[in-house]
């Protein structure tokens, strides 16, 4: 049987190319312009497998729209879509039960591989108890899921992954399942950057791993995939970070 995407978007345009282009891949898919009409679909047609929903909208925003969804939908899978690229809001819409976050305009690669990862995170909602707490010693708890890519921490992983001081090592999840090492490497420019703003008290190793993350996360964002060789490097902090650094430096 085929699986069901519900559109929800103010944008006709976007509408129709998102349809379009899970239509030609074997998709039914559905249209909702605003929250108000999603309410409406999923108070009569409440099996949807994947819901893709626009962060602005008039009259209500996404995250407020997510909300309800998780009510009268909750085993439907919601891909949130927003034009604005916030990690912050990506952080806010998992905890409200958001799959996955896709930034505008998409392609219609990146489309497919949210809705296939999404699919995946489904299949693995319903596998046996125990299965799942396999999956979990094995495969960690998921961060974050950006463009149908999962970060996973190094920490939350079975396996201790071997790393160099000046390295941080995750597990990225591709939408297939795959799963791939991707090294952040943090440059000499970056640590004696904070050495300035912290008067060389290096901040605990708390800091460089959420540096780390959001840097990973940020190309994620902008690239829609993982570095090819597995590996980037770190050569700043943004001010507002240098500034929190500076305000909780504590020793190694």
């Amino acid at each position: 049987m085929s699986k069901r995407v519900l559109i929800v978007d103010d944008e006709e345009n976007i509408r129709q190319m998102i349809r379009l282009t899970l239509e030609a891949a074997g998709y039914v898919v559905g249209e909702a312009r605003s929250g108000m009409e999603v309410f409406t679909i999923l108070g009569g047609t409440p099996s949807w497998d994947v819901i893709l929903l626009d962060q602005k909208m008039p009259g209500m925003v996404g995250t407020d729209v997510l909300r309800r969804i998780k009510v009268l939908a909750p085993e439907s899978r919601v891909i949130m879509v927003t034009a604005f690229a916030e990690v912050e809001l990506a952080v806010e819409a998992m905890k409200l039960g958001a799959t996955d976050f896709v930034r505008k305009p998409m392609t219609p690669e990146i489309l497919r591989n949210a809705v296939a990862a999404a699919e995946v995170k489904a299949a693995e909602a319903i596998a046996p108890a125990a299965e799942k707490i396999n999956q979990t010693k094995s495969r960690g708890a998921g961060t974050l899921t950006l463009n149908g890519f999962t970060i996973l921490r190094a920490s939350d992983m079975r396996v201790t992954l071997p790393h160099k001081r000046n390295e941080q090592c995750f597990i990225v999840r591709h939408p297939d399942g795959r799963e791939q090492e991707v090294v952040v490497e943090i440059s000499d420019e970056a640590f004696r950057e904070v050495e300035q703003a912290t008067h060389h008290i290096p901040p605990g190793k708390a800091f460089w791993t959420e540096q780390a993350e959001r840097f990973l996360s940020d190309f994620i964002w902008n690239d829609g995939d993982v570095p090819g060789d597995g590996k980037i490097t770190l050569r700043g902090v943004e001010p507002e970070e240098l500034k929190k650094a500076a305000e909780k430096g504590q020793d190694l």
